[in-house]
């Protein structure tokens, strides 16, 4: 079983609150991603979107395309429409090899939702659950015969954002709706991670690693933080640096025989958390913790 460790550009850099890094020019972020040791990063909000730009930018810092987040509303939308409106998002990664992309379903609200109270996010009602997981699944094959695999997203502020959510999708959707795990989301929404991965380890086509600091984690749910002010707060941070187990979690994996990538996401304030300080970190114990999991790593091409 192979992997590739990439990382996300919002540990730099971040989209939603672009106060956060915004000053930070990509090509800083590249060439610390490089230098941290990644083999990859998926898109950021400064990433070109033409393939035949971002291509050569990336591979001037021997760096491959992960993935990419994509704002979804199939929930509010046709199929035919979302489809039609991923399909340059899609274009984008499969031209430049990525084989899945990050899709969440933001209907109902997610970039208001992160500066709101965590109690005060979009629900599905249950009776909406089967028809909600048959457009999920058109979608999901739309995209694989187009060429890249969907990887849902469960995330903070959004209709799937439980590990009962998690379980609900599963459950209505085919198999070509992967799932994408993330360690921070799920404790944050107040689940079990080593039983959520247990129940969907052979769904789980990406992974973003994210450590979680327990002290701020009890205080955001106590306090009915917004996910915003808990990220700000340093709810989030890199492999090695926090209390998640990251190795019960690998090994699984590995011994399922996952292959792709994992990815360090942690999103933190940069003036607080130095990016390449912190990218460097999350790499190597993440490197360690991988191998002794039972996986070989794929360490990066130099340029």
């Amino acid at each position: 079983m192979t992997v590739k460790i990439g990382i996300n550009p919002i540990t730099w850099s971040n989209d939603d609150v672009p106060a956060l890094g915004g000053d930070t020019p990509l090509e800083t972020c590249l060439a610390e991603t490089a230098q941290a040791g990644y083999r990859g990063t998926e898109l950021g909000g400064k990433f070109p979107r033409q393939a035949e730009v971002l291509g050569p930018i990336l591979s001037s810092y021997g760096l491959e395309l992960v993935s990419g987040w994509y704002d979804g509303r199939i929930l509010d939308r046709t199929v035919d429409e979302e489809f039609a409106a991923i399909t340059p998002h899609l274009q984008l990664l499969r031209d430049l090899g990525a084989k899945i992309v990050v899709y969440a379903d933001t209907s109902r609200g997610r970039h208001d939702g992160i500066f709101a109270p965590i109690s005060e996010r979009p629900r599905l009602a249950d009776r909406d659950w089967p028809s909600y997981g048959e457009k999920l699944t058109a979608l999901a094959d739309r995209m694989a015969a187009f060429g890249v695999g969907m990887a849902f997203h469960h995330h903070m502020g959004t209709i799937v954002e439980t590990d009962d959510e998690v379980d609900r999708l599963m459950t209505a959707t085919g198999r070509s709706v992967g799932l994408l795990f993330d360690t921070g989301h799920c404790l944050f929404s107040g689940g079990d991670p080593q039983s959520l991965l247990q129940r969907h380890l052979d769904r789980i086509v990406h992974f973003h690693c994210k450590d979680v600091r327990r002290a701020v984690l009890e205080r955001a749910r106590r306090e009915d933080m917004s996910f915003m002010a808990a990220v700000m707060d340093g709810i989030f941070t890199v492999p090695g640096d926090g209390s998640v187990d990251f190795l019960s979690l690998l090994k699984p994996l590995a011994a399922r025989g996952y292959e792709g990538w994992i990815v360090v996401e942690a999103e933190q304030d940069p003036a607080k958390a130095h990016p390449l300080t912190y990218a460097s970190k999350g790499y190597f114990s993440l490197l360690a913790t991988a191998r002794e999991a039972g996986f070989e790593v794929a360490t990066r091409q130099a340029n």
